[in-house]
């Protein structure tokens, strides 16, 4: 089962139709695919919607001509997808969730505690079935087209070998395994290389955030209302620094905390591009341009046996020695 919190392929979700392709025809993974149906970064009626066309439905039906499989599309958040796809619509069917490939990194506390893409794999962890959590973590701006490819072969081979060596962990909720994995690929040319990007079994990084909002004015709260923007961590644009702004947006004023109405405006200057962060966490390997792998329990904590890194050295003694 894959899904993502970015909707059905286009702008706002590049990723998800390329990885589906890797899982069915080269590893021949028979796959099912309920996702929310439009963008549900940082945010329940549900209907039925066959392969992104905007047909709308209660029940499924039998694919027509040309087309592949069958996708479903719900009115809900990605935890939602989650949960019906698991319990309602393949029950006893599923033996790995995949959630993503979200478009932006979800590394460090400040983006896993608000990912609608950790949270569908954390639900899904909850209902007793492994998952992974799979981001491209946004580097370049634009983010090359020829970079998709060679991170969904990647991402797919990464899958591949986790499922096949799935880890132990003494207080899974599963059979003493692993509850989860989040997954982060970086965005960056390493890709194309023949040696490709190295691969860090890595703890969370525990930072910190401030001021995520700005106070709109009583003429931008009225055009806010009608043009809301779902931008931040776990989102289309991926511009938590804000660059949109100017450098005083990026201060509370007294009038900032006196208004009533307020927009999308971060300041994540400093977890994106961190001056320092704690070596062999997730945001120092994707600063390193490595990708990042992380063993997660469904209650926001890591396994025992996660321990912190000492030096880079020790990380690199630790980096995934198998041949993907």
């Amino acid at each position: 089962l894959t899904k993502n919190d970015d909707g059905p392929p286009g702008p706002d979700s590049p990723y998800i139709y390329g990885l589906y392709r890797h899982l069915t025809r080269d590893l021949g993974w028979d796959v099912r695919v309920v996702i929310p149906s439009s963008q549900k970064s940082w945010i329940e009626t549900l209907h039925y919607c066959s392969d992104g066309s905007g047909e709308t439905s209660e029940f499924s039906r039998s694919l027509k001509e040309g087309e592949l499989a069958e996708w479903i599309l719900l009115d809900g958040t990605p935890a939602t997808c989650a949960n019906i796809a698991l319990h309602n619509l393949y029950h006893g069917e599923i033996d790995l969730l995949i959630s993503g490939p979200n478009l932006g990194r979800n590394s460090s506390a400040a983006f896993a505690l608000s990912s609608g893409t950790i949270g569908a794999a954390l639900s899904s962890a909850l209902s007793r079935v492994r998952s992974i959590a799979l981001s491209y973590g946004t580097v370049l701006h634009p983010t090359p087209t020829t970079l998709h490819e060679p991170a969904h072969q990647l991402g797919a081979r990464i899958i591949q070998h986790l499922w096949k060596n799935w880890g132990a962990d003494e207080g899974g909720i599963r059979d003493g395994e692993i509850d989860l994995y989040n997954l982060n690929i970086p965005m960056i040319e390493g890709l194309l290389s023949e040696e490709g990007l190295k691969i860090c079994w890595t703890h969370i990084w525990r930072n910190s955030y401030g001021r995520l909002f700005k106070a709109n004015s009583p003429r931008e709260a009225a055009v806010a209302a009608a043009n809301l923007s779902s931008a931040g961590p776990d989102s289309p644009s991926e511009d938590p620094a804000g660059s949109k702004t100017s450098a005083a947006d990026k201060q509370v004023t007294p009038r900032d905390v006196a208004k009533l109405s307020f927009r999308w405006g971060p300041d994540m200057s400093g977890i994106i591009n961190p001056i320092t962060s704690p070596i062999g966490s997730d945001g120092w390997a994707i600063a390193q341009g490595w990708v990042s792998v992380t063993p997660i329990r469904a209650s926001f904590a890591e396994p025992s046996a996660v321990q912190p890194a000492q030096s880079a050295a020790d990380v690199e003694a630790k980096l995934w020695k198998v041949k993907l």
